[in-house]
């Protein structure tokens, strides 16, 4: 549903062109310093202001109405608010019945029976990973001194990021891209067998985030390429340093003390300016959509600080959780 964790918990809410979107974050221990500006810096990265991303322009100022007392976590759950301001909802009244391809508009309608909100993808919408991301900060301060960094490494099959995005724009289409991630710092021992197992929690939530279409772990895909003598990483001492990564930092679903390290694959963004065939649900007929309203040519490059944020909740859940059950 709309709760992912199980010690450090997290609940969202809120639609694209609702009033507002945020958080509730439980299972966080007291006594962390937390205050508004904190949230500031990742918040920014999130933020377009790159060429190829949306218009759209908002404060993402962060409300703490709960949870934290004189700049303190005080263990209680804590309520992270966002209040929607540069909202437009005009261009969607004119496709309400004319799902956008690519978009979670025909399967809402379907899920839901017309009540949802339509608005700029309402609750599917791209806007609610900020809550994420607001929860991403709360769980990087758990695990301090850990760091986990992600960058966008390719945007539509290719290494010139900027070319790639500019010559989509100029075509008044959209593109993918490619973001890795790598958590340093993370302890031995981290992951429950069977079916929370590090790779298991990381692909869950990073497939929550809209636009992920795939995931992968050290060598991923690689790897059936590759004969045991190949993939198999020589571990070179006591702690379980190991002279390659093809594993990504984890066996048998759990981590060996080694960075972990994932790929993301983001999917082109689904609005885009050319004359698309959809069909009108009321009527049952085919037409014609050319999508107005703001998007991102290339969605891939607001991704990396958002996957950082699923990543540190992931890890800091399974550090709480180790924490309660293991000595690390």
């Amino acid at each position: 549903m709309n709760s992912f964790g199980r010690i450090f918990r997290l609940s969202i809410y809120g639609e694209s062109h609702g009033p507002s979107l945020g958080i509730i974050l439980d299972g966080c221990p007291a006594g962390i310093p937390l205050e508004e500006k904190d949230f500031d810096p990742d918040i920014q990265r999130r933020n377009p202001s790159l060429a190829g991303t949306t218009t759209r322009k908002e404060a993402d100022r962060p409300q703490l109405l709960s949870g934290v007392f004189e700049r303190k976590t005080t263990g209680s759950p804590i309520h992270v608010l966002f209040v929607n301001k540069d909202i437009d909802p005009s261009v969607y009244e004119a496709i309400k019945d004319v799902p956008r391809p690519g978009h979670a508009d025909f399967t809402a309608q379907k899920k839901f029976g017309g009540f949802q909100d339509y608005r700029g993808g309402g609750h599917f919408s791209g806007r609610l990973t900020l809550g994420i991301v607001a929860a991403g900060v709360v769980a990087k301060k758990i695990l301090a001194p850990v760091s986990i960094q992600a960058r966008i490494t390719e945007a539509g099959g290719s290494t010139k990021i900027q070319e790639a995005i500019e010559a989509a724009s100029k075509k008044q289409d959209s593109i993918g891209g490619i973001v890795e991630c790598e958590c340093k710092g993370i302890p031995p021992g981290l992951g429950e067998p069977f079916f929370d197992s590090v790779e298991s929690l990381l692909s869950h939530i990073l497939f929550s985030i809209p636009a992920i279409k795939g995931v992968e772990f050290g060598s991923g895909f690689r790897s059936a390429h590759m004969t045991g003598t190949e993939h198999n990483d020589l571990i070179i001492d006591k702690d379980g340093t190991t002279e390659t990564n093809h594993s990504g930092g984890v066996n048998g679903g759990i981590s060996n003390g080694n960075p972990i390290q994932f790929r993301v694959a983001v999917k082109p963004t689904s609005s885009i300016k050319q004359k698309q065939r959809t069909v009108n649900i009321k009527t049952g007929q085919q037409t014609d959509l050319v999508v107005e309203g703001r998007h991102d040519t290339c969605i891939a490059l607001r991704v990396p600080v958002i996957v950082e944020a699923a990543a540190a909740i992931v890890l800091a859940d399974l550090m709480l959780l180790n924490s309660f059950s293991y000595t690390i």
